[in-house]
């Protein structure tokens, strides 16, 4: 299995049947799904840059629908203003419930599951509106949590997980914050899914592999000669079933950066790829390869519009619980995929951490500081900028200990 270095890929399930809803509604939510996928796409790209990128808009989006539920006045509008949509909407709440179900199917060579769930502060009352549209289009269950027993939480989170390494990130604000840690929302998406035809491993061959500074490097070339949808570069490998594909994009000449193919991403760009698609028998060469990320959505998503969110003093989420002060300290993204021979491996999970906010200030020197010591009215005896220091982690310091 190769790493493959500066490629890019992103990921976006989202199965809809048809018959449940209005054709120009269909038409207008998947635009609107694909605009957020390239937005943040792209806004991972300029703080990712020259690194491999895989995202799954679906489980953001979804996790940023929950939140939509339980937000208010600026907070609702800027998540409204990024998503596109109002899942408050009766209209929009029927095409996400039948989305929902699509997202947990299983058949013959395909599984596509999506779950989320609420872990909540034991002693935490959440309103019954909330809870209940939630448990509605997203299928949400809650699961009381002691966020006092980091350990407890972490053996949760994991189960949840699965296959991905869960939310360390949160695990260790709760550790942090401890009571003030009100909720995690986890939301994950698992796909396994076989191809329509399968590459046979004995036609996989060490190939070269052009990378973005031209150098060349060998990486296991899958290879199988068949009909597939072909738009000049453009590539369509459908799974069984014919539900999913996996769309695979060159750039139309070979020395054109990825990055020109890029800036041109936009959502009337990739239905375009599918409109244009026509069956061609063509030889195949893929590269077998496993990519990952994970990323702290908090530095990302202000750039799409969403900022009051992480803001203690401005976040609105008084839809969500009894509690005031609520706010989104953290937003965890991490994705992983595998492309082999038989198929297709793919996981995301995202974990949305909220907290109450504190009524007191609070300081944490968790970064280079100055520090004095002084006398109060005679002056300063000590003066110092502090950017790493020796850490004691032994015995704690003793009057009648000599230097």
């Amino acid at each position: 299995m190769s790493r493959l270095p500066v490629a890019s890929l992103f990921i976006c399930f989202w199965l809809v049947e048809r018959s449940h809803c209005n054709s120009s509604l269909q038409e207008s939510m998947e635009e609107l799904h694909t605009r957020f996928a390239i937005s943040l796409y792209q806004s991972l790209s300029e703080t990712e840059n020259n690194s491999n990128l895989i995202v799954s808009p679906v489980s953001i989006s979804l996790s940023l629908g929950l939140l939509q539920l339980g937000a208010r006045g600026n907070t609702l509008a800027q998540l409204e203003g990024t998503l596109g949509y109002n899942v408050n909407d009766a209209p929009v709440q029927d095409f996400l419930l039948h989305s929902q179900a699509d997202l947990s199917n299983t058949s013959q060579g395909m599984r596509l599951q999506q779950t989320c769930t609420l872990f909540i502060q034991s002693g935490v009352q959440l309103l019954t509106e909330f809870t209940q549209h939630a448990a509605h289009w997203a299928n949400t269950s809650v699961v009381r949590a002691n966020f006092s027993q980091p350990n407890h939480t972490r053996s949760q989170l994991e189960r949840l997980g699965g296959e991905l390494s869960g939310s360390g990130e949160a695990q260790a604000e709760a550790l942090w914050w401890g009571h003030r840690l009100q909720m995690v929302l986890v939301n994950t998406v698992n796909f396994r899914g076989v191809w329509q035809k399968q590459f046979l491993f004995t036609n996989t061959q060490n190939l070269p592999f052009i990378l973005s500074d031209g150098s060349a490097i060998k990486v296991p070339m899958m290879y199988q000669s068949t009909e597939v949808n072909q738009r000049f570069t453009v590539l369509e490998l459908p799974y069984l079933g014919r539900s999913l594909s996996l769309q695979v994009v060159l750039p139309s000449e070979r020395k054109m950066p990825l990055s020109s193919l890029e800036s041109q991403l936009t959502a009337r760009q990739l239905a375009s790829w599918d409109t244009g698609l026509r069956r061609t028998r063509m030889d195949i060469f893929l590269p077998r390869f496993r990519m990952q990320n994970k990323f702290n959505l908090r530095s990302v998503l202000p750039a799409t519009g969403i900022s009051d969110a992480f803001n203690p003093t401005a976040a609105d989420f008084s839809g969500i619980s009894v509690e005031e002060g609520l706010y989104v300290s953290d937003a965890f993204h991490e994705v992983r995929i595998e492309v082999t021979e038989d198929g297709t491996k793919a996981a995301a999970a995202t974990a949305m951490v909220l907290l109450k906010r504190s009524r007191a200030p609070v300081f944490k020197a968790d970064r280079p500081f100055l520090f004095l010591l002084r006398q109060i009215k005679t002056g300063i005896f000590f003066y110092n900028k502090t950017l790493l220091m020796e850490i004691l982690t032994k015995r704690p310091f003793s009057t009648e200990h000599s230097f």
